[in-house]
């Protein structure tokens, strides 16, 4: 015992680095199975690189005989760079640091070889391999998401959207993942049309279809799996070739990942598995929580540790979130608690409308000087889109760890375009073809097709009055919709779009496509929505297409940005393993968190997925070392919401008795103050809406009004500290007045620094940085307090 306490105190002495109690018998437990439960913020990388240099230091083993399997390419590289760190003196000796997939990637590589099998892995990025394809061959081009495109296109008889793709290929992935035989792939849910059958069909051709046996991801550790079965020289081999193996982030490990790893153990029993069940987020991915929770039962004499010290966060985040967890029944018991000081008591901001937040975020952090210390957080990848629009027009740097990317080329946007570019000339059949069967009219395939034949470069809708066969009730529609995009040139963006939505027709086609094709209309009504966003306060469409073009590109720059100081945009999934000084998560909303299903399944007494969404934001909340802020809103794309039931429990868990004196009002009403003294107005909300709505009908108008409201002025409360103010100090020499800005001004921005004003048009300013020219929305600088002039 003596002389591992050497090495405890060597290494305190040389790294700084100081063991608890709990972590320093993790270390010395090298013979058998352990479970090592790690709350978060708990040291289990450093506990586990320890463990690895006692192995090598102290018991002699060679590094090569190491196995420690981490979740992504990103852990094997940091582990391996802090082994380097921590013991230099083995760093040109390898451990083996990989991840599950490379593990199986080797032995299915061996299994194939020695079967004298050849194949061609078929998957990486396809994007501009489908810019130059052509479907009308045979054979579609070797790659997974090509090749589901046709079998969908050939089963279905239509083209797949990006949607239908990202919930096929998870189906396919679920069902690989647990093993599941082809009799039980049917009781798997999938949205996708004929999902069973295209997946038998995937099958059959990666096996037939070419030369070379095709290979996907998950094949992968199907293929190692049952080559370990079929091939015991195989299982032999790699067997020997470890004596200890280790996996990280085991919670998020699936059943096939878990069999390759038993396997592989099988002879020695030395497997060391960390994970926490509290974070397992990714049943959806196949995870199996479930498997630590029957550690015993695989390995009976299984020592189980608990690492529940949280040396991340502050005490009041830290025992919020244990008590929050333990709203879950299917865990360990464990209790997370801390060291560390009191800080700023968790916040909760309750907005009017969805439409302001994410305006009110940015200028919750536009003064901030280290941005790279704050993270947005968000369930969906839909909400980084409004963020990305209005951190940009604020000139605030982010990085977007996690973003929607399908956004810029969704369907819906197309759409919105096509209906745009019709307004710039009605003589193009091309364009109509893409929304004849969206919008009023009713045009058929039969009549589209008899258009397209008329030599006449008129007015599509004087040819289709004029030389196709309609029906009696067509024309009053057509002509309609005629004057209607003609009434529509010139029109600003944001009024064109209202146009679209409701004179028309495009938001009742949608309601149908939903019905028809089992599309989420709320998720599509979002994106119009944003498209709304994005186009308020500018002037003319080109202007709204120049900006779409132009945020697909920020959003491509923001990916690259991990390095700077920035704030970061991150799906909760994703942001699991981060951590940082202030956190705020948005959209907390019944409904978004925890999702309406994980309602429903929860009401049926199906509390699987609503623990895990338990789990998700329990995640977020312990990313936060020192600040935590909830965002939620009373209203979301003209429809009441209610704030999430987490929230809530937050709130009863911060301060029970504030929370039982009125559970259903804001605090003000709760301590006997006036509404108006616990909350400030967010400046920057919409006019209401009155009378008729510019190049609108009043039907129309009364129609948009009823399905999106605009907010007006949104109320901003600190629930749980409602005396608090709720945005950061004011810069004093901040610019406030627009008058005060002209071109040739000299200008010092907070983020990009010293620049010169070029051009000023409308709200925008063109300004030359340094660091290059940007274009500010000046009425966000000005509300932010981002701009001081120089001379």
């Amino acid at each position: 015992m003596q002389g591992n306490e050497e090495f405890f105190t060597r290494k305190r002495e040389e790294l700084g680095v100081e063991l608890n109690e709990v972590q320093k018998k993790a270390v010395l437990h090298t013979e058998g199975a352990l479970l090592l439960l790690a709350s978060p913020g708990s040291g289990k990388t450093t506990t586990l690189i320890m463990r690895i240099g006692y192995l090598v230091e102290e018991k002699g083993v060679r590094p090569e005989r190491i196995k420690a399997v981490t979740f992504s390419r990103a852990s094997a590289r940091d582990m391996k760079e802090r082994f380097d760190r921590f013991f230099p003196k083995h760093s040109g000796e390898r451990v083996a640091f990989s991840t599950i997939h490379s593990l199986a990637f080797e032995m299915m590589r061996d299994s194939l070889r020695k079967q004298r099998i050849d194949y061609r892995i078929i998957e990486g990025d396809a994007a501009e391999l489908e810019e130059d394809v052509d479907f009308a061959g045979e054979r579609p081009p070797l790659h997974k998401k090509l090749i589901l495109r046709e079998l969908y296109r050939r089963i279905v008889g239509d083209h797949m959207t990006d949607d239908q793709m990202d919930e096929l290929t998870t189906y396919i992935s679920f069902v690989k993942n647990k093993l599941l035989p082809q009799e039980e792939w049917g009781a798997v849910k999938c949205e996708v049309a004929d999902a069973e059958r295209l997946l038998a069909e995937y099958e059959r051709f990666k096996r037939e279809g070419a030369d070379k046996r095709l290979i996907d991801y998950d094949d992968m550790l199907v293929l190692a799996n049952e080559a370990l079965d079929a091939d015991r020289e195989l299982l032999r081999k790699y067997q020997r070739r470890y004596d200890y193996v280790m996996t990280d982030e085991s919670q998020d490990t699936s059943l096939v990942q878990h069999a390759i790893v038993e396997k592989l153990v099988q002879g020695h029993g030395n497997l060391c598995v960390v994970a926490d069940d509290d974070q397992s987020i990714y049943a959806w991915r196949a995870a199996e929580p479930q498997y630590l929770l029957d550690f015993k039962k695989a390995y009976p004499r299984a020592r189980l540790l608990k690492m529940e010290q949280n040396y991340r966060s502050s005490r009041n985040i830290v025992q919020v979130a244990n008590r929050f967890i333990k709203r879950n029944k299917n865990r360990y018991d464990k209790n997370m608690f801390t060291d560390n000081p009191e800080a700023e008591p968790i916040v909760v901001h309750r907005l009017s409308d969805y439409q302001l937040q994410a305006k009110f975020v940015a200028e919750r952090v536009a003064e901030e000087d280290n941005l790279r210390e704050i993270a947005v957080l968000y369930r969906n990848n839909s909400s980084s889109i409004a963020l990305l629009n209005a951190f940009d027009r604020a000139g605030i740097l982010f990085y977007m760890k996690d973003g929607d990317n399908r956004f810029f080329s969704h369907w819906v946007v197309e759409d919105v375009l096509n209906f745009m570019r019709m307004t710039f000339t009605d003589r193009r059949p091309d364009i109509l073809e893409k929304i004849h069967s969206k919008m009023n009219g009713y045009i058929t395939k039969q009549q589209m097709a008899a258009l397209k034949a008329v030599p006449q470069p008129d007015s599509v809708f004087d040819n289709l009055m004029n030389y196709v066969s309609l029906r009696d009730y067509q024309f009053k529609l057509l002509q309609e919709c005629k004057e209607t995009f003609e009434r529509m040139k010139g029109m600003a963006p944001r009024d064109a779009i209202q146009t679209i939505r409701y004179d028309l027709g495009y938001e009742k086609a949608i309601d149908k496509m939903c019905e028809r094709l089992g599309f989420r209309k709320e998720y599509l009504i979002g994106i119009l929505n944003t498209l709304e966003d994005i186009a308020e306060g500018l002037e003319t469409m080109e202007a709204f297409a120049h900006r779409l073009k132009y945020l697909e590109q920020v959003m491509k720059t923001a990916r690259r940005r991990r390095s700077d100081n920035a704030v970061t945009f991150s799906t909760l999934h994703s942001a699991k393993g981060l951590e940082f000084e202030r956190v705020l998560i948005v959209d907390l909303v019944d409904g978004i968190l925890p999702s309406n299903d994980d309602i429903k399944k929860h009401e049926e007494e199906d509390a699987a997925d609503m623990e895990e969404a338990v789990r998700l934001f329990y995640v977020g909340m312990t990313r936060a070392k020192r600040r935590l802020e909830l965002c939620a809103y009373d209203r979301r794309d003209g429809t009441k919401t209610k704030v999430s039931r987490f929230v809530n429990a937050v709130r009863r868990i911060q301060d029970p008795e504030a929370f039982q004196a009125a559970p259903g009002k804001r605090p003000a009403e709760a301590n006997g103050e006036s509404a108006g003294r616990a909350h400030e107005a967010f400046a920057g909300g919409e006019r209401a809406m009155g009378g008729q709505a510019p190049g609108r009908g009043r039907a129309a108008a009364s129609a948009a009004a009823s399905t999106r409201r605009p907010p007006g002025k949104a109320t901003v409360v600190r629930i749980d500290n409602p005396r608090a103010k709720a945005t950061a100090a004011r810069n004093p020499n901040a610019v406030r007045e627009a008058a005060l800005l002209a071109v040739g001004s000299a200008v010092e921005h907070r983020s990009f620094g010293r620049g010169r004003i070029e051009r000023l048009r409308g709200d925008h300013a063109v300004v030359r940085f340094e660091a290059g020219q940007k274009t500010l929305s000046v009425s966000a600088c000005l509300e932010m307090g981002l701009l001081e002039l120089k001379g």
